[in-house]
């Protein structure tokens, strides 16, 4: 791995590349700053190590004072998805980035045996940079293709998650693996009965829009849709059963024994996903003709 000066200007720290020392690094601090190199590199500055495709979009980010928090907005909100599925044991990620998920689950769900899928061999190269743990009987990380790693799921009937965890991104946006009916056919297949799949959706309107009613066609439309305001993405909550109903009045009275458990914001994330459900976010929102600012 190769460490050489942060080539962006006002910034200070460093940038780690999975090159060879003896490379044109003239040549290859060029491609970076003009957004033509083609592999996830690492920023350190300020206590902060970052993963990127692009400078454009930060894929996943660690503070080395705490490198099992999660330290952006919509990873805290993601872990929402307990209070739909407080006690999974089972949990099956699909995109690592830098691992903040899997690690966070890996510390806070003793319960659970947790499996993350990864497409890029370079992103799994960084697994050491982000401080993940090595596998072992509750952790495993899986290089591959994750429409592919469902399907074989579905025909060895090895897995049977209570939780799904897409944060499946490329440098072009949504990865092609999760861009099909197909696939989310696939994700509501193997989660288990009362199982719950929670979505990353980022990018253009209309690219998000589409990709959100294709997920709800596919899950009866029993999905909760909840805008993330500081970072800019949505989340997209799904449920196996069709004719799931939360138990509100529950979910609020475990929020607050949740939140000292995982020190997470859970009354908050319950109060706007109750919101975001009475209000039908999905159906408001999905065809005006600019984003709407601020969390549901």
């Amino acid at each position: 791995m190769l460490e050489l000066a942060n080539p962006f200007e006002e910034e200070g720290g460093v940038i780690r590349l999975l090159e060879s020392d003896d490379c044109d690094r003239r040549q290859l601090l060029g491609r970076i700053l003009d957004g033509s190199y083609h592999r996830p590199f690492l920023i350190e500055e300020d206590g902060i190590r970052s993963l990127y495709f692009t400078r454009a979009h930060t894929q996943s980010g660690m503070r080395l004072s705490d490198p099992d928090a999660l330290e952006f907005d919509y990873t805290r909100k993601m872990m929402g998805v307990l209070l739909f599925v407080p006690h999974p044991q089972q949990v099956l990620m699909l995109g690592l980035g830098g691992g903040s998920l899997a690690k966070y689950c890996y510390r806070h769900l003793p319960q659970a045996r947790i499996t993350a899928v990864e497409i890029d061999p370079d992103v799994l190269a960084f697994r050491d940079q982000f401080l993940l743990p090595a596998d072992d009987a509750r952790l495993r990380i899986v290089q591959g293709d994750a429409f592919a790693y469902l399907d074989q799921c579905l025909r060895d009937r090895d897995l049977n998650p209570d939780v799904v965890m897409i944060d499946a991104f490329d440098r072009h946006g949504f990865s092609a693996s999760v861009c099909s009916p197909a696939f989310y056919l696939n994700v509501r297949d193997v989660l288990a009965p009362r199982g719950a799949m929670v979505a990353n959706m980022v990018g253009p309107k209309a690219e998000r829009e589409a990709h959100v009613e294709m997920i709800a066609d596919v899950f009866g439309g029993n999905v909760i849709v909840l805008p993330i305001a500081n970072d800019g993405n949505y989340l997209l909550f799904a449920f196996r059963d069709a004719g799931f109903e939360p138990r509100w009045r529950w979910i609020e009275g475990q929020a607050k024994a949740m939140q000292k458990r995982y020190g997470l914001d859970f009354p908050a994330f319950a109060a706007r996903l109750k919101r975001s459900r009475k209000d039908g976010y999905l159906q408001r929102t999905m065809h005006q003709p600019q984003d709407q600012s601020g969390d549901a």
